[in-house]
């Protein structure tokens, strides 16, 4: 029986990151380095027509300026390597804060202040900046990815229009920025022709291959070092230009540079979640169960990309429907390149759960009766059933914890004091990702254990979880356990993206720890100085740091005492591949809804998720609620709004983009399905972290149309939408 993994251990990490002991990617002091800041451009189309920076070379301490003129030029490396363009290579404009010098200094406060000494000069030309300013330029973009942007299955608009139900609505959402607490950060340094990068970064070997081919370098002469992020949410994935531009800075002066975005520059930098709208069309029996779906959705593009992020995944892949026509449209337009945030299906998620919510009252079903209706166990996508699936158990879990069968279906019926109560629930999905990962494992001679491999926490539990898997691996105490991630120099690993890093690498983790448990097993019974000498690997069992003789407990070892006989450290690595999937979920709400004022408060939430085999339930519990509050914000709040004149973020705060508090966040019950899945190398977990946000913005849109008797398709629900 497993003594750790799926235990509520606490996180490894812990004491470091409260005491100050966690060195991020600004934390780390480097002797001589510059300071840089970005001058950004003041308007979002055109042309730079001259630049004097001799008042910001003047300034005290500032010790270079760089423009398009002196700028090295630079390789671009197609997307998933780098997103968007290098910007300082020519005078074109694309977006209102796009660099346009680099300033380097000896402080931060000098280097902000001759940045604002910067005279650009330019040819301004109107930009468009929301899909409503250029709905006559809408079009249906290349394959994203290999992943094609109209997807068909059966014969979607004849479905319909032979249904015997049919329902249309509209739904849209607007453009969300990333605001993690740390801002992004690069430290780059030069030793000759090797760069070391201090970044923040969710991905460090994919940071390490986009920066040597923008700088021309074999990748191996680059070493990207992150040890600690304080949150990435899809806005550290990617490599952005910034990073590209202070190493080739720091090459050009001579020194190490720092550089950290402005909370203002991380509305211009670093992507977001593009402006989205979806005409949804839904075709059903009388007895609720579905027969088409049309889907046609319009994405923000910009001017120097054109993938889409806001896909209609769980459009096609979530209910039994054997009639789908999905057409993911983009529109480009002159702002900022998007990109992933967290859980970037939500967009499309929030249509489909708001819809079969509108059509459960049409036809007089349980909302929830209505998707059980349409349930499957099938991926529409394959033909496959899907190895482990327990989404119905999360539906009955969820609903019985809250009380679903006690919910008066009536809107509007359910009154206490001034505000009106309202119940809403939504299914829960997402896809996780499964990328290459190898770990390596040691003991030493003083039983001391080291793993090592070149993932990241992002703030999910990565230290945490590894270090279970390995001790459990080995049956090793987790205080002997020392994780090293988020290095190059470390074996090598994907992304911590797309919900895909526990399912990556774990599998490595737990292969690698188990061949070091089986050599140290094998050197045991082999050496004649062991207790366990001459018994048959099988009868040896590890606990606690020991090895003993499974039927006789008194003969016993230490992994100390057997490595430090033989005389060197112990050491394996292990690689094993796992697949993508799914993870699946259910919430179930309440709201209050102030009758005089239209404000909503989100009172009481309970969720069950499908997720395999739970590791930690601490971390996985922690992961439910951020989910949960980041709907929350996401329904209710968060929206960047861009001044239509000039393509300009107006909001770029958190004075004025606003997010949920301590003060917003609810009661959160959490409960898990926790089967393994017989197809996940993960010890049967599948990737998790994003699923908790998905089906929270309907959910609460749901429950305040039973509160209310208004629906709300077009988000953030405010105040203004209610009255």
């Amino acid at each position: 029986m497993s003594e750790l993994v799926g235990r509520a251990v606490d996180r490894v990490d812990g004491r470091a990151k409260v005491t100050g002991g966690a060195r991020y990617a600004a934390d780390n002091p480097v002797p001589g380095a510059l300071q840089g800041f970005l001058v950004g451009s003041t308007i979002a189309r055109g042309e730079i027509t001259g630049i004097d920076t001799s008042a910001a070379r003047a300034h005290p301490g500032v010790v270079a300026v760089y423009t398009h003129r002196d700028m090295p030029r630079l390789t671009a490396p197609p997307f998933p390597y780098l997103k968007g363009f290098i910007p300082l290579q020519d005078t074109r404009i694309h977006h209102s804060g796009q660099p346009v010098a680099l300033v380097l200094a000896e402080t931060v406060e000098q280097a902000h202040e001759a940045a604002a000494l910067v005279e650009v000069s330019y040819r301004a030309e109107q930009p468009k900046a929301v899909i409503e300013d250029a709905l006559d330029e809408v079009y249906l973009p290349a394959p994203f990815r290999d992943r094609p942007n109209e997807i068909v299955r059966g014969a979607g608009e004849a479905a319909l229009a032979g249904a015997e139900v049919r329902f249309e609505a509209d739904y849209s959402s607007p453009t969300h920025h990333h605001n993690p607490i740390e801002p992004h950060a690069t430290t780059a340094v030069w030793e000759g022709d090797r760069l070391t990068l201090h970044e923040t970064a969710q991905g460090v070997n994919l940071t390490r291959g986009t920066v040597a081919a923008a700088l021309g370098l074999p990748p191996q002469n680059v070493r990207v070092i992150s040890p600690y992020l304080g949150g990435g949410f899809g806005a550290k994935g990617p490599l952005w230009p910034h990073t590209i531009l202070t190493a080739a800075a720091a090459r050009l002066v001579g020194r190490p540079v720092k550089l950290v975005l402005s909370r203002a520059q991380m509305f211009t930098s670093n992507g977001h979640r593009a402006q989205f709208r979806q005409n949804l069309r839904l075709g059903a029996t009388r007895r609720g169960v579905l027969t088409a779906i049309v889907d046609t959705s319009t994405a923000q593009l910009s001017r120097t990309d054109e993938a889409i992020f806001n896909r209609s995944d769980s459009v096609h892949l979530l209910y039994a429907c054997p009639n789908v026509h999905i057409r993911h449209r983009g529109v480009r337009l002159d702002v900022a390149t998007s990109s992933y945030m967290r859980s970037p299906e939500t967009t499309a998620h929030f249509g489909l759960e708001t819809a079969l919510d509108e059509l459960s009252y049409e036809l007089g079903l349980d909302p929830l009766e209505l998707r059980l209706r349409n349930y499957t166990e099938v991926n529409p996508e394959t033909g496959q059933r899907y190895t482990g699936k327990h989404l119905d158990a999360c539906y009955r879990m969820a609903a019985e914890a809250f009380g679903w069968a006690r919910r008066n279906p009536r809107p509007g019926s359910t009154k206490d004091g001034e505000e009106y109560v309202g119940w809403g629930m939504a299914t829960e999905t997402h896809s996780h990702g499964a990328m290459p990962a190898t770990a390596a494992v040691s003991v030493d001679a003083e039983g001391r254990v080291l793993l090592r491999i070149a993932t990241q926490d992002i703030g999910t539990g990565t230290y945490t979880v590894i270090s279970q898997v390995a001790a459990d691996a080995l049956g090793m105490p987790l205080d002997r356990i020392t994780a090293r991630i988020g290095d190059t120099a470390l074996p090598e690993a994907g992304l911590s993206a797309a919900s895909a890093t526990v399912a990556s690498v774990t599998g490595p983790v737990h292969r690698a720890a188990t061949a070091v448990r089986d050599a140290v097993v094998a050197k045991a019974v082999a050496d004649r100085r062991s207790p366990l000498f001459g018994l048959s690997p099988e009868r040896v069992v590890t606990e606690h740091g020991h090895l003993f003789a499974a039927d006789d407990r008194r003969r016993r070892d230490s992994y100390r005492d057997v490595v430090a006989r033989g005389g060197q450290p112990v050491e394996a690595t292990g690689s094993v591949p796992n697949t993508p999937g799914h993870s699946f979920g259910a919430v179930f709400l309440e709201v209050r809804v102030h009758a005089r004022y239209g404000s909503v408060r989100v009172t009481r939430v309970v969720t069950a998720h499908d997720l395999g085999r739970v590791l930690n339930r601490r971390t996985a519990r922690g992961q439910v609620i951020g989910g949960v509050n980041w709907g929350i914000g996401y329904a209710l709040m968060e929206h960047t709004v861009l001044d239509r004149r000039t393509a300009r973020v107006v909001n770029p705060s958190l004075s004025s983009y606003l997010v949920p508090v301590c003060a917003d966040a609810p009661s959160v019950e959490t409960l898990f399905v926790d089967r393994p899945d017989p197809g996940s190398t993960a010890l049967g977990a599948k990737g998790f972290g994003e699923t908790p946000i998905t089906g929270v913005p309907a959910a609460i849109g749901n429950a305040v149309f039973h509160a209310t008797g208004r629906r709300v398709r077009d988000l953030p629900i405010t105040q203004d939408k209610l009255l």
